[in-house]
Order: C-alpha cells, then structure tokens, then sequence
C-alpha cells in the first residue's frame, strides 16, 4: 500500500555528546563501533527509508558518523529538546510537508527494523494523520509504577488519550480478579514534516508542564498521536550500567 503515494519517509536521528547520566554517550564503544553507527547501521538497512541522516551540533558526533560514510546535518546548540533539534534538521532536507520524518533515537542500538515500517506505515497510509508511536504491553511489573517507563491509554481507533509517568489506568479496587493491561510509551516517533514544524512552533502545554512529556502538547492543542502496539521492547542506553547490558546481549548473539 505505501508504495502508491508520493510521500517518502526519512530518518533523522537526533544526537548530542552533553549528557548528565552519560558523558559523550553516542560515541561510546560497542563491540568495537561506536553507539551511534550501530544506530545509523540498523536504519539504513529498513527498505522503507529512503534517506537516514544524524542532527547534532557537535563536531566530535559529526566527524565521528562522516568517519563511517554517513549523513550528517549539522543543527544549532540552543535546542531545548531533540524534537526541536530534529525539526531543524528537518527543515534542512528537501523534502515535503507530507513527507513522513521517522525520529529514531541514538540511544536505542538494538531496535528492530521492523518497528522503523510499524511507526511510519500509519502516516503512509493516512495522509490526514499528523503523528504515530510505538506501545509496547508492559511485562515486567515493576516498569507498571516507574515514572522512567511512561504509560499510555488510548481510544477504540488507536489514537492516544493521555500519556502519563504515573500507572494509568489507576485500578481503585485492587481486589478485583482482573487488573487493567497496561502499554508503555517507546520513543519512536513519525511526523508528518509540515506537522512537525507547527508542533515545535506550539507554546508548552499545561501537562507537559508538569509531566515533562513533550507528546502532551500534541494532545493539548488538539491533535491526533496514533499508537502502534508492537512487539518489539527496546532498550535505552541511559547510563553506563545499560551499556554494559547492550553490549552483553550483542555479544550473545554473534
């Protein structure tokens, strides 16, 4: 089906060397690679894709994703966030407002490809929606009541009702015989291009204010954020500790 439009998807991951947990994390060595081309690597080989580029403003993630033979689009080192990084680097590309811009993060180097297709197949498909992201079923029920896993609740279409770092839904009588399901948000996002420029031109929203989850403001002024249930969990490289954890699951699978 996403053959017959016009629209292309492109990739762009966002990419900054200052980190509070983790100093220089994009360039950190893994089984001989730094982070950031395992993450190149991953996207270029999703078929989808027809252009995959880094945003960063640092020199040093620059020479080191030109090093490897990829794209770099250099961005300003005021960003707030990398939503407004990625914007930019959007803006750069020629490309056109119904074009789809996939954000993968650098910090995700086991992602599966497939969840590249599950995230901007909506936006394909649809030429109204404006943005999608992935949900994963919670398994693990300690993430249920970690702020650092965000929840979600969505509609009978699939499109987002809230996101929220508390448990939602909130179960008031424990003692029921079934306890709600819950989804985790994932951070991958597609955007239409000329949505994303207008997302990132929005005053902050009152519950992002709070919550510190960008994806509010979208709900807030009114627009539609379709959820993709997949499979596939993914694992963020916060800290060293979870570096040492990517590096241990990829050396079990050579």
């Amino acid at each position: 089906m996403h053959q017959k439009t016009k629209s292309k998807v492109v990739a762009i991951i966002p990419a900054r060397y200052h980190s509070n947990r983790f100093e220089g994390k994009p360039l950190a060595d893994i089984l001989g690679k730094p982070m950031i081309q395992h993450v190149y690597e991953r996207a270029v080989a999703v078929k989808l894709l027809s252009r995959v580029a880094v945003a960063t403003d640092d020199e040093r993630i620059a020479d080191c994703v030109r090093s490897f033979g990829g794209e770099v689009i250099m961005t300003r080192s005021d960003h707030v966030s990398g939503t407004d990084r990625l914007a930019e680097a959007a803006d750069s590309m020629d490309i056109s407002e119904h074009d789809v811009v996939v954000n993968i993060q650098g910090d995700q180097p086991l992602f599966a490809e497939e969840v590249i297709e599950q995230v901007a197949l909506p936006l394909v498909d649809d030429m109204t929606l404006p943005m999608s992201t992935l949900i994963y079923r919670i398994i693990r029920p300690e993430e249920i009541s970690d702020p650092n896993h965000v929840k979600t609740v969505f509609d009978c279409h699939g499109n987002a009702l809230y996101f929220s770092r508390s448990p939602i839904p909130f179960q008031r009588n424990p003692e029921e015989p079934v306890s709600p399901t819950y989804y985790k948000h994932l951070g991958f996002y597609a955007y239409r291009k000329g949505f994303l420029v207008t997302f990132v031109g929005l005053p902050e929203g009152e519950w992002e204010k709070f919550e510190k989850l960008e994806q509010l403001r979208v709900l807030e002024y009114g627009y539609k954020i379709r959820v993709v249930l997949t499979d596939h969990d993914s694992i963020e490289v916060d800290t060293p500790k979870d570096l040492e954890r990517v590096k241990e699951i990829m050396s079990l699978s050579l």
